[in-house]
């Protein structure tokens, strides 16, 4: 048995815990690059704390999942500013937005330079501008990842920027920062979370550790997603979420992903429709052929033991089969009002390319067994 098992640096976790903002970023140097999403409106505290800290600090938003040409405006912000560290503050965008804009502003030459897949996926070589990240969403835990996701509209798909160098400094987790957040977003949000603990946990490159967290991890979201989306300020429901998000991104970091990923990059990258709902749609479907092809044709394998532990967790009962777990996380996405992927704009004259571009995804490499372009096909086919 061999295995690595990195994350940032520091984790601070608790209620409240943005309150430490100022003293933490004022560790780094004396002028911060805050990079949110949207309008940027929920992170002008945020910006007078620094202010008060005796921090210069200014102001980079954008407006969704970030793209290569925000990266490479966050970098001329950056840059401009002189900034000495990047604080991420909002869902998974804006910190895959500041983990990118941090490496390339560290770091010359152009950014084909460093993506996979449709650039030369180069080493950095230097290290990336210091990262505080601040997540308000229970989704991607994007805080402990050594990669940051970016949208290529050129190529239309997403594609990862990824180095171990660019894990954050510092991991600062508020449960309540995600109390006001929209049910459809806690939805969405949190089936992306207990996504990314449930396919580390079958992927092939699963270890002891990312065992452990994810284990944690399901059995939080399983008890706490529907109520979180149901009574948005149940402070026990958004910790257990909070924590669910930051052990899928431990899970992930350490350990591969799976089929459920695999699409999401392609989808994400072609149609404009939310991480986090892709994820979630496509779970179930992806739990029920992999259950199925094991059965078929690897009926000794590991991973229907861990499906049939996943179902335990979720379900409770004592002698759940992988078929239970997989039938409880696709009535959980019902609960949650789950949006086919046909409200996106994707048809079934799309699942030639998406498929074909799945199957060549990084995350498609860990799923426990190889998916053939047939059952591929049906799984999405079924989610639309």
């Amino acid at each position: 048995m061999r295995f690595d098992f990195v994350t940032s640096g520091r984790i601070t976790f608790g209620d409240g815990a943005i309150s430490e903002i100022g003293k933490v970023a004022a560790g780094f140097g004396t002028r911060a690059l805050v990079v949110s999403s949207g309008s940027g409106a929920r992170a002008q505290p945020l910006i007078e704390a620094l202010d008060a800290a005796g921090l210069a600090a200014e102001m980079f938003s954008v407006a969704g999942e970030p793209t290569v040409e925000d990266a490479a405006a966050g970098v001329a912000a950056a840059r401009d500013h002189a900034a000495q560290v990047i604080i991420g503050f909002g869902g998974g965008s804006a910190l895959d937005a500041a983990k990118a804009v941090a490496a390339l502003t560290a770091n010359d030459g152009d950014l084909l330079d460093y993506l996979e897949v449709i650039g030369q996926g180069k080493p950095l070589r230097r290290v990336p501008v210091p990262v505080i990240a601040i997540p308000t969403t229970a989704g991607t835990g994007s805080e402990v990842t050594a990669n940051a996701v970016l949208a290529s509209k050129e190529h239309g798909v997403k594609v990862s920027l990824r180095s171990p160098l660019m894990l954050p400094r510092i991991a600062l987790i508020d449960p309540e920062l995600s109390w006001s957040q929209p049910a459809a977003v806690t939805a969405s949000t949190g089936m992306d979370a207990l996504t990314q603990c449930i396919e580390p946990f079958v992927s092939n490159r699963a270890n002891p550790v990312t065992d452990a967290v994810c284990r944690e991890g399901i059995m939080r979201g399983g008890r706490s997603l529907r109520l979180a989306f149901d009574e948005p300020n149940d402070a026990d429901a958004r910790r257990d979420m909070a924590l669910t998000a930051l052990f899928g991104g431990m899970a992930l970091a350490n350990a591969k992903l799976g089929a459920v990923h695999g699409f999401a990059a392609p989808v994400g990258g072609m149609f404009s429709a939310p991480h986090g709902a892709i994820c979630a749609v496509l779970l179930p479907p992806v739990m029920e052929a992999n259950i199925r092809a094991l059965r078929e044709r690897a009926p000794e394998h590991d991973a229907l033991a861990r499906y049939a532990e996943i179902a335990r967790l979720l379900t409770g009962i004592p002698d759940a089969a992988p078929e239970d777990g997989a039938a409880w996380v696709r009535q959980l996405v019902a609960d949650l009002g789950i949006p086919a992927l046909s409200t996106y704009g994707i048809t079934d004259e799309a699942v030639p390319e998406i498929v074909e571009k799945a199957a060549n995804a990084s995350s498609m490499q860990g799923n426990p067994i190889t998916l053939t372009n047939e059952e591929l096909s049906a799984i999405l086919t079924s989610a639309l």
